[in-house]
């Protein structure tokens, strides 16, 4: 029996190096490598033959079957125009403890003939009683709690379904794998084989992954990039909407959202998500205003609070929930800057209402106005949507689709901030208010 050999590699980016140091060189990163051991020897190949190449010219065009599920936001956010599961294909969902991952799987999972279920989290009797509140029970859907994956990968072979949900790939193990179940060796090499088989038996595989506390997908970063697809499902607890959104898709575009009211019985489909946000918008109160945002082919209302008080540390505290805090940092440098307004002496606290994250900058004037409206104590009107991108110089920018977003606003009968072309003019809008 040959010798295990030692490599050490870096949780973030995958890079392997032959010994330890607290940073990785590759991504920068501080104390993400680890030790591995590895099994077999890699031996150089000599007896190897070219490829066969092909040019552009004579590539065919393959057209994608997809397997439609009864759960039309689902089915967008895979496909767009063209909804549903790409068969052949292996799909990563990833969200927070408790977000309801679990749920919405059974649910795709039952309304599709020929499909597995292996949960190597819970046991059949959980998902039964599970099943049971989400009023599933004439589904052809079959179901296991086996955590080997040897057995796994042997079952959906001998079965040949439509689709197999894995929950979840840091649980389930290879006992030829060194390392433990969820580690960096078993997760990579249990997911590469998972991957494989998916092309080769023509079936699609759907995996749970869990996130850690910074809100990406635990284990190696290379987990990533073996997948079709990456979905995150959000939301917020207290409200019960859940946001389904696309990070990656080879089969479709990344732009389009699920939206889901979480209830007793499951998922509930919001056919019109401006209409629901619409009723998380209290009345007016100082620190709050309203944007609209594109998602997809949709738009919708957001409200975004904020609250600036007085420091009383020797550093004053940056703190943002639904948007990039280095965002936040830059838009209170303009307004800092351009308005005059001491928020260096302030601690600063930015929500997004309904638990989601916003990445648009599109949003950057209502932040703005969510700050100022703290830090003054003027509320602004409850009709007036704040729409813009503020630069540097504290000029605003139209967002991207802005005719769009206009739109929505008239079809709501509310007011948008025609005018405001810079910063400065957001004095004038509170004198108004």
């Amino acid at each position: 029996m040959s010798k295990p050999i030692t490599q050490f590699s870096c949780t973030n980016c995958g890079a392997v190096t032959q010994s330890w140091s607290g940073k990785c060189k590759t991504c920068g990163e501080w104390n993400t490598i680890i030790e591995e051991q590895l099994d077999v020897i890699n031996k150089k190949n000599n007896n190897a033959t070219a490829v066969t190449l092909q040019k552009v010219s004579e590539l065919s065009q393959v057209t994608h079957e997809r397997i439609k599920t009864n759960i039309k936001e689902f089915d967008r956010v895979l496909g767009g125009d063209d909804p549903g599961i790409v068969t052949g294909s292996i799909i990563l969902l990833a969200g927070n403890p408790g977000v309801g991952k679990s749920t919405i799987l059974l649910q795709v999972c039952s309304s599709i003939n020929d499909s597995l279920y292996f949960s190597s989290e819970e046991s059949l009797e959980q998902i039964s009683g599970r099943l049971k509140r989400l009023n599933i029970n004439n589904s052809s859907m079959r179901l296991s709690s086996e955590r080997d994956l040897n057995r796994v990968v042997a079952t959906i072979i001998q079965e040949k379904p439509k689709l197999v949900v894995i929950d979840s790939i840091q649980t389930v193990y290879d006992q030829d794998i060194a390392g433990t179940p969820g580690s960096v060796t078993q997760v990579r090499e249990n997911c590469w084989r998972l991957q494989q088989l998916a092309k080769s038996q023509g079936v699609a595989i759907l995996l749970v992954g869990h996130v850690t506390k910074e809100g990406v997908v635990a284990g190696p970063r290379v987990l990533e990039h073996l997948v079709d697809v990456v979905l995150y499902l959000e939301g917020d607890k207290n409200t019960g909407l859940r946001m389904l959104r696309g990070e990656k898709n080879r089969f479709g575009p990344t732009d389009e959202v699920g939206i889901w009211r979480l209830q007793s019985n499951g998922f509930v489909e919001v056919e019109d998500p401006a209409s629901l946000f619409l009723k998380l918008v209290d009345e007016n109160s100082p620190g709050r205003s309203l944007s609209v945002i594109n998602e997809g082919s949709r738009a919708f209302i957001i409200e975004i609070q904020a609250l600036v008080t007085k420091t009383i540390y020797g550093f004053p505290k940056r703190t943002a929930q639904g948007i990039d805090v280095n965002r936040l940092t830059l838009l209170l440098a303009v307004l800092e800057n351009q308005l005059k307004v001491p928020l260096s002496s302030f601690d600063v606290y930015v929500n997004v209402v309904g638990g989601f994250s916003v990445k648009d900058p599109g949003t950057d004037l209502a932040i703005a106005c969510a700050i100022l409206s703290s830090y003054y104590q003027i509320s602004l009107s409850k009709k007036l949507i704040l729409i813009g991108e503020i630069g540097l110089l504290g000029e605003v920018r139209p967002a991207q689709n802005h005719a769009t977003r206009v739109k929505e606003i008239t079809r709501l009968k509310y007011v948008s901030n025609k005018g405001i072309y810079n910063v400065k003019a957001l004095t004038d809008l509170f004198k108004k208010a």
